[in-house]
């Protein structure tokens, strides 16, 4: 099927252009339109708008539905450079501009493309050492549940040190391990280390609480993800249940028999699932009952104006509600004001994280992850 899906692109393609032009397959679902003479960018503006046309229809391939969506970088001789292989690359820069966007888009090549794409490359292959070399660290941020004043549960939160820059933000590095698959690697070790971290703070006589990971789409889909979970959990020593994995809506929704599958698995270990940023993926609603999760947690964009937002906080009202409904445990992220906080307890929220409480802590700043200081003084 992806074969004869090929053999389509290509003919749609060339149907596209001119006899003069050149369509070429390079490899995989790459291919490359050469345009001879093209008087100016509007011409070829309009060859890519044609070639998206012409490519929009589903088509029946044995017997699927299927739609090509293409991704269009355009560079232009002699602007973009003067040979063949840079006129190639820059075309590859923009293309992966264009998936960036969105995708079924066309993006020009422009030279702070260039710094970018080398800019990423960089980080590349400095991550990679970065994870062989122990530069990457944890900090945890505390869960609290303000009707008890305790401790419920922390976060744990990658950082990378490196020795050159400094602290890079996940920001800037988790987007590059998600487009290179250095987060499976990434990830594997965020888990081994947070559980290895809690079995040191449960040796050191500190409370016994659950430990939350984000788990990244490009993880959760690994073949052998369940497995390396039960290894992880194995070698650590640490009990399933004190392990929460947070995951996206975005996450659940791709592909969803075996998605199921595989979160019956997790649940089955014993470990806990919670929704992360609900409420700014799917609108579907329909998954939360066919999927074993056990919390959700209101992302942190309905918080920031909740107070002056009558629409961030009829989401919110909307959310604790549906979470009450259907017997889910529910937690606010990103709290930063105790004006915040009152306006979250009078909506029906009582769990609760962010800088109001705590910032994330390295983990030698146990004393302030534990016991942090809750508004009006009142120690956890």
């Amino acid at each position: 099927v992806g074969d004869e899906l090929l053999k389509y692109v290509a003919a749609r393609l060339a149907s596209a252009v001119r006899a003069v032009d050149i369509v070429s397959r390079l490899g995989g679902d790459e291919f490359v339109i050469v345009l001879e003479d093209a008087g100016s960018p509007d011409d070829v503006v309009q060859v890519a708008e044609k070639i998206i046309g012409a490519l929009s229809p589903e088509v029946a391939i044995g017997g699927h539905r299927l739609r090509a969506t293409p991704s269009i970088g355009i560079s232009i001789f002699p602007d973009d450079a003067q040979e063949a292989f840079a006129l190639m690359k820059n075309a590859d820069t923009a293309m992966y501009h264009a998936k960036a966007a969105g995708r079924n888009n066309f993006q020009f090549f422009a030279r702070e493309m260039n710094e970018q794409a080398t800019h990423f490359f960089t980080l590349e292959n400095k991550l990679r050492h970065a994870i062989e070399a122990g530069q990457l660290l944890l900090n945890f941020q505390p869960l609290i549940d303000w009707r008890q004043r305790a401790v419920c549960g922390l976060e744990a939160l990658v950082r990378w040190k490196d020795p050159e820059q400094g602290l890079i933000q996940p920001a800037e590095f988790i987007p590059i391990a998600e487009e290179t698959g250095l987060i499976v690697p990434v990830g594997e070790w965020v888990l081994g280390a947070a559980l290895r971290q809690n079995r040191l703070w449960q040796q050191q006589g500190r409370p016994l609480v659950p430990i939350s990971v984000n788990l990244s789409p490009r993880q959760f889909r690994e073949k052998d993800f369940v497995a390396s979970l039960r290894r992880i959990l194995a070698d650590t020593g640490q009990p399933a249940r004190l392990l929460e994995l947070e995951i996206t809506e975005g996450t659940l929704m791709h592909d969803i028999e075996e998605t199921h599958a595989r979160l019956d698995e997790i649940v089955a270990m014993g470990v806990r699932l919670a929704i992360d940023d609900f409420g700014t993926g799917y609108s579907s609603l329909s998954y939360l009952k066919r999927f074993p999760v056990h919390k959700l947690k209101i992302d942190q964009s309905f918080i920031r104006d909740l107070t002056t937002d009558r629409d961030d906080a009829a989401i919110v009202s909307a959310i604790v509600g549906l979470a009450a409904n259907l017997g889910l445990d529910i937690l606010a992220e990103g709290v930063e004001t105790r004006e915040q906080l009152d306006a979250l307890v009078a909506l029906g929220c009582e769990c609760f994280q962010g800088k109001l409480f705590a910032p994330p802590l390295p983990p030698l700043a146990g004393d302030e992850i534990f016991r942090p200081r809750l508004p009006n003084g009142a120690g956890a």
